[in-house]
């Protein structure tokens, strides 16, 4: 099974194949992982330089530049169009690939991806070329309102402040995790890096009574799937959406899950927030979503 691997904003492909490892290492050599970088330097996320220091290679006092990535600078249709262009010259010139994985940002740009591709391959006037892959697996997965606006969907104004509320409250979390990293005296033992803060700025319950609770589908944090997207959108090819209840971009996760069609998605909880945990328990889980897609795609 041979799979491309999209990393988030402000990492790389170097980092996300570290952040990966865990799963990774469950699989056998018939799973080949392969990392692309994104075209365009980006600032890089909180804590990504604390966790992911690099050492000068002519000196032991020195560093360089942490290098760390971003799929486009604004989240503007004709910039993640561009995206989708780089990304379809890559698939074409090493493909095929069978799946896709994709963690935050790399998820926003395959997810629009695949849905261009929809409308395409869907308007007669268009032409389409096959979909140069079979299965996606979006970790921490969201959905670039301006490509839905596009295509379409009406994105409510509560939609947008929503979507709004969230990255802001992911910015608070992701600044004080910045902070542990650099102060780990300060980690208490027991404690789960996620649960530091105040959850009370969450948009979602996060307790373990409420997770396996999925939205009604016609208010998915202010999207109507049943009124305000249209058939054409749904992704009907085999998906697995990661993500973590007490991630506060969890509302968009819900809702790019809502676009890929129920019959032909899993949901997986891994408890933690926007990262990919590394607990054996996590690992075996993700890594049993590969074989299972392997075996599905045969």
């Amino acid at each position: 099974m041979k799979i491309l691997c999209l990393h988030g904003a402000g990492t790389s492909a170097a980092i996300f194949k570290s952040q990966t490892a865990a799963f990774r290492s469950k699989l056998g050599p018939e799973y080949t992982f392969e990392f692309l970088d994104g075209p365009f330097p980006g600032t890089p996320a909180p804590g990504i330089p604390e966790l992911y220091h690099q050492q000068n290679t002519n000196t032991n006092t020195n560093t360089k530049k942490l290098a760390t990535y971003i799929w486009w600078p604004q989240p503007t249709v004709p910039e993640i169009r561009a995206a989708h262009q780089r990304l379809q010259a890559h698939l074409t010139a090493n493909g095929p690939y069978d799946a896709l994985c994709c963690f935050s940002q790399g998820c926003s740009l395959a997810f629009s991806f695949l849905l261009y591709h929809l409308r395409s391959s869907k308007t007669p006037s268009m032409s389409s070329q096959p979909l140069p892959f079979q299965a996606v697996v979006f970790i921490c997965g969201g959905v670039p309102f301006p490509v839905l606006e596009d295509l379409g969907v009406r994105v409510s104004a509560r939609a947008h402040a929503i979507n709004s509320q969230t990255v802001t409250v992911l910015r608070q979390k992701a600044q004080h995790l910045a902070h542990l990293a650099a102060h780990l005296d300060e980690i208490r033992p027991g404690v789960g890096l996620w649960d530091y803060g105040d959850d009370k700025l969450l948009l979602h319950d996060p307790s373990s009574s409420s997770r396996g609770k999925m939205p009604d589908e016609t208010d998915v944090f202010g999207i109507d799937f049943t009124r305000d997207v249209p058939q054409d959108l749904r992704i009907d090819i085999p998906t697995v959406h990661v993500y973590g209840a007490k991630d506060p971009r969890w509302p968009s996760s819900m809702q790019l899950a809502y676009f890929c069609k129920e019959e032909n998605r899993v949901m997986y909880d891994h408890g933690g927030g926007h990262d990919i945990p590394r607990s054996s328990q996590v690992s075996e889980t993700i890594a049993g979503f590969f074989r299972e897609l392997s075996n599905s795609l045969k």
